[in-house]
């Protein structure tokens, strides 16, 4: 067995930061009028700025499969050129078509002029963490040296006004619980875009700042708990998902069958506590404390969550001190399974983390509630 390094971790975000006031005029207004619910739900997710691979006239500006690239070509440097790959692994929740896959797309954008290996990791949030876990087993077992691990995200081009003016707007929403926000509209102040690309090699680099992965878990949920998070597919009064393919085509937009859907109130009721007794199992399991754990780093959908997080953490005697906890949220976004890899990639290239210090990395998703958790160590 290998040990595992990110010695490098690159990140790409689109264009020009986009401010709160100027999100509907990249995404449009949902039948020509200001949204009612936009001023609420920015206000719980804390998010101020984010980016969008779009245009002021909501025109694409790059593709998903292109943003990824972008994020791996910021790894190339004269110790990994890019004729060195030999390993491909990427995640999203967005690829730009059903078939091919998205590693291959990113693949041929590359242009790296020879055959590679490929994998792609579908899914939502975990579907980073999942690319990332098939690179690090992939060195550990010595199948590889080196290996390319990514997260991406293109949300905005689900979140134009088109995909959402056939839909009424008689969304009710509940103010005094904001996390029972609209079915929809809701997800269109939460998501944006961007990449990021980590390097995984055998051994560390020399006089500069590696991440030794020491483990990577993860937790499903799926055995007792419905779909909280779904596309592609419509929610029946019992919970389960009819596909996009049971339904005749003249349903698909009038059902909004391929819009990105939350079932807000199991969000609720889930997300926190079911993060927590992932990550408590984690501790157990590899016998850690947490008094070893300098650096928190967890992905959360909205600011609505930190201090619930935080709180369902200490009930199970996990209560890490504030300076502990490290977001870039609020300025770059809920990038879905890009998010913990641009989170690494700030704090990896900071120039604050010290040798032997432990970097805990924290991932939940809402589809079917499934969760994992990884730790680094600064070498």
């Amino acid at each position: 067995m290998y040990d595992v390094f990110i010695t490098k971790a690159s990140k790409y975000l689109p264009n020009e930061p986009v401010s709160n006031d100027e999100m509907e005029t990249y995404l449009g207004y949902i039948n020509g009028a200001k949204s009612k619910a936009k001023a609420i739900i920015l206000r719980n997710n804390k998010i101020t700025t984010r980016y969008y691979a779009l245009d002021k006239e909501g025109n694409p500006t790059h593709t998903n499969a292109q943003l990824t690239a972008k994020a791996v070509e910021g790894l190339f440097d004269e110790k990994f050129k890019k004729e060195d790959l030999k390993l491909l692994s990427v995640g999203t929740t967005s690829p730009d078509q059903i078939q091919p896959s998205h590693a291959s797309m990113v693949h041929g954008e590359l242009n790296i002029g020879k055959s590679i290996e490929i994998n792609t990791a579908t899914g939502l949030c975990n579907s980073g963490m999942n690319a990332l876990n098939y690179g690090f087993l992939s060195i550990k077992a010595g199948v590889q040296d080196q290996a390319v691990c990514a997260g991406s995200e293109r949300m905005s081009a689900w979140m134009t006004a088109d995909k959402f003016n056939h839909e009424a707007e008689n969304l009710i929403l509940l103010e005094e619980r904001p996390i029972i926000a609209f079915k929809r509209e809701f997800l269109r102040w939460m998501l944006s875009d961007g990449a990021g690309a980590f390097l995984l090699e055998n051994k560390p680099r020399e006089n500069e700042t590696n991440l030794k992965v020491e483990w990577i878990d993860f937790y499903s949920y799926a055995h007792e708990i419905e779909a909280c998070m779904y596309a592609g597919c419509e929610k029946q009064e019992d919970g389960s998902l009819q596909s996009w393919a049971d339904y005749p085509s003249e349903e698909w937009l009038k059902q909004s069958i391929f819009a990105l859907k939350q079932d807000t109130k199991i969000l609720d009721k889930y997300i926190l506590v079911k993060g927590a007794e992932s990550l408590r199992s984690s501790f157990d399991k590899h016998n850690l404390d947490p008094e070893s754990i300098d650096h928190v780093l967890a992905h959360i959908s909205s600011g609505y969550f930190k201090e619930g997080l935080k709180d369902e953490f200490a009930k199970v005697g996990l209560d890490f001190p504030w300076e502990k906890w490290f977001y870039n949220l609020s300025e770059v976004g809920n990038i879905g399974a890009g998010s913990i890899f641009i989170a690494v990639e700030q704090l990896m290239n900071s120039g604050n983390l010290k040798k032997g210090e432990k970097v805990l990395l924290c991932v939940p998703e809402s589809g079917r509630f499934a969760y994992s958790c990884a730790l680094l160590t600064v070498c």
